[in-house]
C-alpha cells in the first residue's frame, strides 16, 4: 500500500481541509553516490593497468627468463589485492593535486618496456636487489593490511614493523624494485617513466602526511620516526 502524508491546506473560505499527498521518498546523497562510483572506477582502472603490465612482463619473462620483471609484477599485484579490499577512510584528500600525484606514481611500472637493451648487471644481482625491494613492500603492506590505499587518506595509523624505521616503507620498497628493474632493463624510456613515477611518489608522501597530520596520533608518530622514505636523505 502506498503511504500518504496528510497536510493542512486552506480552502477559499480560509478553512482547513485534509489533502492527501504522496510521501516523499528519501534519496541517497548525491555526493555518496558519486564517491562510490569514483571508487569503483578507480578499482577497475587499477586492475586494467595491472593486466596490461602483466601481459608485457609475462611475455618478456617467457622470452628472456629474467626474474626482475616478475618481482616488479609481484609488487604491483599486492597493490591490486589490497586496493580491492581496503577499508573506508576516516579522512581523504580528493583534491586535484592528490589525484594527479597518485596517477603519475602509478603509471610508471605499467609503462616500462622490459628487455629493450642488455642489462647493466648480472641478472642474479638485479633479481637479488628486486627481491629485497619486494620483501620491503610485502612487509610494509602486511603491516598496513586493509589500511592500505592509493589516494591520500587516513585509514588508521600504523606505527609497527617497518613503520618504526621510516614513515613510508612501502615507497622505499618501490624505489628499490625500480632501481633493480632499471639495472636489468636500462634505457631512456624506462628511466623517464620510473623517475617521473618516483618523483611523484615522493611528493605524494608529503601530500599524504598533510592529511594524516590532522590526526594527533600521527603528529605524535612523526616525532618518533624522523624520515619519510629513505633514512638519512628524505
Amino acid at each position: 500500500m502506498k503511504s500518504v502524508l496528510v497536510a493542512e491546506v486552506p480552502d477559499a473560505r480560509g478553512s482547513a481541509v485534509a489533502a492527501a499527498l504522496p510521501a516523499p521518498v528519501a534519496a541517497p546523497p548525491v555526493s555518496g553516490i558519486a564517491r562510490d562510483r569514483a571508487d569503483s572506477l578507480a578499482r577497475v582502472f587499477i586492475v586494467a593497468l595491472f593486466s596490461f603490465m602483466a601481459v608485457r612482463i609475462g611475455a618478456n619473462f617467457l622470452e628472456t627468463g629474467r626474474l626482475t620483471g616478475l618481482l616488479l609484477l609481484a609488487s604491483e599485484a599486492l597493490v591490486v589485492v589490497l586496493t580491492v579490499f581496503r577499508r573506508a577512510p576516516m579522512a581523504v584528500d580528493r583534491g586535484l593535486r592528490a589525484r594527479v600525484l597518485t596517477t603519475l606514481s602509478m603509471m610508471g611500472p605499467p609503462l616500462v618496456a622490459p628487455g629493450v637493451s642488455s642489462p647493466l648487471v648480472d641478472d642474479a644481482l638485479s633479481a637479488l636487489c628486486g627481491g629485497l625491494g619486494l620483501s620491503v613492500v610485502v612487509i610494509g603492506k602486511a603491516s598496513l593490511g586493509r589500511s592500505f590505499g592509493l589516494i591520500p587518506a587516513n585509514r588508521g595509523i600504523v606505527s609497527t614493523g617497518l613503520y618504526r624505521l621510516v614513515r613510508h616503507p612501502i615507497y622505499l620498497g618501490y624505489l628499490i624494485t625500480h632501481v633493480a628493474f632499471l639495472a636489468a632493463n636500462p634505457g631512456p624510456w624506462n628511466l623517464l617513466v620510473l623517475v617521473a613515477a618516483d618523483v611523484a611518489l615522493l611528493v605524494r608522501a608529503v601530500c599524504e602526511e598533510e592529511t594524516l597530520s590532522q590526526d594527533p596520533e600521527y603528529r605524535e608518530y612523526k616525532t618518533r620516526v624522523r624520515w619519510r622514505v629513505v633514512p638519512g636523505l628524505f
